[in-house]
């Protein structure tokens, strides 16, 4: 089971920066998207290389053609690489081809997709039920308040922390920081997480600066929303952890690699990270198996909020079987195709799994990452998302070394979103 976990966070996780041309729908894509929209027959599912060890998506796939075979579904597997996979799908949709139906979108691509007019939007006839979806997945697929996709698999932070030094996790960060004593006292860190300077980063600040009840953007996509004082607030609590050495200098240095080392080294008291860690650490080797346990990560009054991970799948405009698609992205989030996605040690987008005794035996982090997604936020929902996470980073980085002060991050990080809605 270990390695399928760890496996699942090559999907889970990707996160990369990606290129985006200048954000419009024109009425020629938007009469593409409302074409074909009865249209019945075999379908084209593309998503990148599936890594799994239980071959999620070909299961999926599988099962739908043994119940749909006038409609059968044939699986495009893409790269491996975030970027290539992007690419790969901008080419065919700029180029209006009909072949990619539906798509596997990393949540912060699907923004850029809609707002160029290239996905189906899922109203009216194309509306999906939602009950009994996780909420947080679903603002991830809506964008200037439209359900652009369907959310197929997630994924949220975790607080790994040593079970057999602190009785409890810490549920707020009042509590983690009183905490660190313990770490004092054991002669190693408090605090790990992804501090370096790349996507990581957008997510460990978006995750304090929401807790806190800050934003990035408004539904738009494009309007800043960040120079408050909440977001302020959230900023401030990061360096402040910083400043008084919860969180260490070095890991301004660490990705998710060199944060999951040092808590499996035995360096440190508590980990964020993300669910693949769970099965790592208990691997032979580990400084720390059978001396962890995970819960959600800790807020300011209670529960956290982690930053959103996964896949959303959607429509191409261009497609001739628009029908079948839509119906294909029901079967995506029914009960069947979910309990595959969770088997394979992807974390599901359907509630009702997260309480499975079945599946918490295999998985007992489960739980955990409910509440963790329960109370996430997507990474800010914007057309524009690699210039926004870009300022996000470049800022919050300057403040936790102390080359900027909160107040002027936040209005760079302000006037970086502003800049790049404009262009």
């Amino acid at each position: 089971m270990a390695s399928l976990i760890t496996k699942a966070v090559v999907l889970a996780s990707a996160a990369t920066l990606l290129t985006l041309t200048a954000c419009s729908s024109d009425s020629e894509s938007s009469d593409s998207a409302s074409a074909n929209t009865d249209g019945r027959g075999p379908i084209t599912y593309v998503e990148g290389k599936d890594t799994t060890e239980t071959g999620v998506v070909r299961q999926i796939i599988d099962e739908w053609n043994t119940a749909n075979p006038d409609q059968e579904v044939t699986f495009k597997e893409q790269s491996n690489d975030a970027d290539q996979a992007h690419d790969d799908l901008v080419q065919h949709l700029q180029a209006e081809q009909s072949d990619y139906d539906v798509m596997a979108l990393d949540v912060i691509w699907t923004a850029e997709f809609a707002a160029k007019g290239w996905l189906v939007p899922l109203q009216g006839e194309f509306a999906l039920d939602n009950a009994g979806i996780l909420p947080s997945t679903v603002a991830s697929a809506t964008y200037n308040n439209v359900q652009y996709a369907a959310p197929k698999n997630t994924n949220g932070g975790l607080l790994f922390y040593r079970s057999d030094l602190v009785p409890a996790a810490p549920t707020t960060w009042d509590e983690l920081n009183a905490s660190c004593t313990v770490a004092v006292e054991n002669n190693i860190d408090c605090y790990a997480g992804q501090f370096a300077s790349y996507e990581g980063l957008t997510a460990n600040a978006s995750e304090i600066i929401n807790a806190h009840g800050g934003s990035f953007v408004a539904a738009d996509g494009k309007t800043p929303t960040v120079n408050t004082p909440e977001a302020k607030a959230g900023l401030q609590s990061l360096v402040t952890a910083f400043e008084t050495n919860v969180i260490p200098a070095q890991d301004t240095t660490f990705k998710e690699p060199e944060s999951q080392q040092a808590f499996e080294d035995g360096k440190a008291l508590y980990l964020r990270n993300w669910p693949y860690v769970y099965g790592t650490a208990a691997k032979e080797g580990s400084a720390v198996a059978g001396k962890y346990s995970v819960a959600p990560l800790p807020g300011v009054t209670g529960v956290g909020t982690s930053t959103l991970g996964g896949y959303n799948a959607a429509i191409s405009a261009y497609s001739k079987n628009k029908a079948t698609a839509a119906d294909f992205l029901r079967f995506l989030q029914g009960e069947k195709a979910q309990r595959i996605i969770a088997e394979g040690a992807l974390p599901p987008v359907l509630s009702s799994l997260y309480d499975d005794p079945a599946l918490i035996a295999e998985m007992p982090y489960l739980p955990a990452l409910k509440a963790s997604i329960e109370n996430a936020v997507p990474r800010p929902v914007t057309p524009f998302y690699p210039a926004v996470s870009k300022a996000i980073q470049d800022n919050t980085f300057a403040a936790i070394k102390g080359e900027k002060t909160v107040d002027q991050a936040i209005e760079d990080i302000q006037a970086g979103i502003e800049s790049a809605g404009a262009n």
